[in-house]
């Protein structure tokens, strides 16, 4: 039986927003003692069909990841300079947590109850092998709430 309005408790992922991820991730790399990942950059709009308050966007980033537990990661994110969740966070907020995410089934269903509940999609999108939607839950929650489904 599903509990909340998710279905999980789990939190998967800490999304922290950066302006220099090279300088950042080495940092993260050093403090946990592992090897520096590096990064990889979001897929273009043709395959990512990124979406920002509803419109259309060309936003990408690059992203670094470590795994900091069984099932938990810390990601890392330096946006371009198109519209998107990340870019106004971090030029309204500055660097540090813009999210945490859970992983998730029924992507639509969730985000329709969400709203339902006052918390509306900011951003979503596709990557390989799923999807991610952030929902704005600052004013419940205070933070955003990342859904992610893998196919």
């Amino acid at each position: 039986m599903e509990k909340g309005l998710i279905g999980t408790q789990v939190v998967t992922q800490i999304g922290i927003l950066v302006n220099d991820i090279e300088k950042t991730c080495q940092k993260y790399a050093e403090f946990l003692g592992v090897e520096n990942p590096g990064f990889k950059i979001t897929n273009v709009y043709n395959e990512a069909r990124t979406e920002f308050k509803g419109k259309p966007t060309a936003a990408r980033a690059k992203l670094a990841f470590f795994k900091v537990g069984e099932n938990l990661s810390i990601e890392l994110i330096e946006p371009d300079h198109q519209p998107s969740t990340w870019r106004e966070s971090l030029d309204i907020n500055g660097e540090g947590v813009h999210h945490i995410a859970f992983v998730i089934n029924g992507m639509k269903e969730k985000i329709i109850n969400l709203e339902k509940n006052g918390m509306p999609l900011l951003q979503k999108g596709e990557y390989k092998g799923g999807r991610y939607a952030y929902m704005n839950c600052e004013k419940e929650l205070k933070l955003i709430v990342e859904l992610l489904e893998n196919d």
